[in-house]
């Protein structure tokens, strides 16, 4: 398998396939490199160079019982371009991933980076503060931290079979393997980085990092997320950017990239050649 080292010990597994501009990709909690099969397939025919990472704990990743935090988890991914020495890198992030790409452009700067962006992504804050009335209460994180840690099995089934994918919905008919291949991913990662991995998708204020990103961005969001709220993230992402664009989707759930992957590829495909 092929994996690099950071400089704690962890060892960081990735996929890296095809030749061209490479497009990056950042999975979601908690889930791995595999969430993002249909996209590396179909940049892949369109000639793309196409990397996946799990993040440290996750998937294939060394399960770590320390460093679930947004620093470590930008540095991991700077640890992987690095050493693919990536240029002109295309950055897309989903969920928490979308606030790893924002860190690590923040973090390590924009000179391997040619476009950002942000699906169902996290950023600016997802928890509510004082600066940010509109955020989920702290409560609401505390609960997934409980029920992850009473049966993270059980709750790894509850969250795609609902509100994750919109399969709660009336009308929408749910998949199982699409709820099977979730959980599937899920177990493969390590509970403790699971566990930490709330506080630091829910808990980070990525309000200056997206000050400071200066790259076109495409933000991409759906308004019926049930996991990231629309209002407090999508169009606050697209106006925090120096050169942001907000693409609103009707009626989309928070799993998007993988029930409408149609659109939402052909939606990228376009930004990427624009």
């Amino acid at each position: 398998m092929p994996t690099i080292t950071t400089t704690d010990g962890t060892e960081i597994f990735f996929k890296d396939w095809g030749s061209g501009q490479p497009i990056v990709f950042s999975h979601g909690w908690p889930l791995s490199a595999d969430d993002w099969d249909t996209q590396m397939l179909f940049f892949l025919q369109h000639g793309y160079r196409v990397i996946a990472h799990d993040r440290r704990g996750h998937g294939r990743s060394t399960q770590t019982a320390g460093g679930h935090d947004m620093d470590h988890y930008a540095d991991d991914l700077a640890a992987v371009t690095a050493h693919l020495d990536l240029q002109d890198a295309v950055h897309v992030g989903h969920s928490t991933g979308g606030g790893e790409v924002a860190h690590y452009i923040a973090r390590h700067g924009e000179s391997r980076v040619a476009k950002a962006v942000l699906i169902s992504a996290v950023p600016p804050l997802m928890v509510q503060t004082e600066a940010n009335p509109g955020g989920l209460p702290k409560s609401v994180f505390d609960d997934l931290q409980a029920q992850l840690a009473a049966n993270r099995s059980e709750f790894y089934r509850a969250l795609p079979s609902g509100p994750f994918y919109g399969f709660n919905r009336p009308g929408v008919e749910p998949s199982e393997a699409i709820i099977e291949n979730w959980w599937r991913q899920g177990m493969m990662g390590g509970a403790k980085a699971h566990y930490d991995g709330i506080v630091a998708f829910s808990q980070t204020d990525f309000t200056e990092d997206l000050k400071q990103i200066s790259v076109p961005v495409l933000v991409m969001h759906g308004d019926d997320d049930q996991i990231v709220p629309y209002a407090d993230s999508g169009p606050l992402s697209a106006k925090l950017v120096q050169n942001g664009t907000l693409k609103t989707y009707e009626g989309f759930p928070h799993g998007m990239p993988t029930t409408q992957a149609d659109t939402i590829n052909a939606d990228l495909l376009a930004f990427l050649q624009a």
